[in-house]
């Protein structure tokens, strides 16, 4: 017996927002979930790369599973620091065109964009082009944007909105990110 492998018949958008942590990680959660019913999922994070030679778990954890690509288009530099160079630009420009080419490709069932919304705020991307690319996303294609600052205007064009809110957390108190927990 041939199994069929599900498809996405009508793909909806998700932001995945706010200063609490977890936006990722809960974007992760969500393409483990359609690669455990055999879909494709391919994820591309904006600002982030390895940093101080630290790399982050999940990435290394989703390199073991065969339908989760992973790319990343970020100095790893800008997160920390509040100014954008040259390179992050560049960078977004071409994380951007990817996403693109990634999305219309008509090879995966859900696509993460991951730091879209960071990159948004620092001006690396315009918001007309991350709203162009939702409005031409393809039928069945489910797409997942986070990262912190998404501007309200983008929630129209949203079927699902989620803000992590920020209670408490370690960094208040001055404790650096912990491997296996942060990062």
């Amino acid at each position: 017996m041939i199994e069929t492998i599900p498809k996405i018949e009508k793909g909806l958008v998700h932001i995945i927002t706010g200063k609490g942590m977890g936006k990722t990680t809960s974007a992760i959660g969500l393409g483990l979930r359609a690669v455990g019913h055999g879909l494709k999922v391919y994820m591309i994070q904006f600002m982030k790369g390895e940093w101080e030679g630290k790399r982050y778990g999940e990435i290394e954890s989703i390199k073991k599973f065969q339908n989760f690509k992973v790319v990343q288009f970020g100095s790893g530099e800008l997160v920390s620091h509040s100014k954008p160079s040259k390179k992050d630009f560049e960078l977004a420009k071409k994380g951007l065109e990817h996403a693109k080419e990634i999305i219309n490709s008509n090879k995966y069932d859900m696509v993460i964009l991951d730091e879209i919304w960071v990159a948004v705020h620092h001006k690396l991307i315009d918001l007309s082009e991350v709203i162009s690319l939702i409005k031409k996303k393809p039928e069945h294609v489910e797409l997942v944007l986070t990262g912190r600052y998404a501007p309200k205007e983008a929630y129209d064009y949203a079927d699902y909105v989620s803000e992590i809110k920020k209670i408490k957390h370690p960094y208040s108190k001055g404790l650096k990110a912990r491997i296996g927990v942060e990062y």
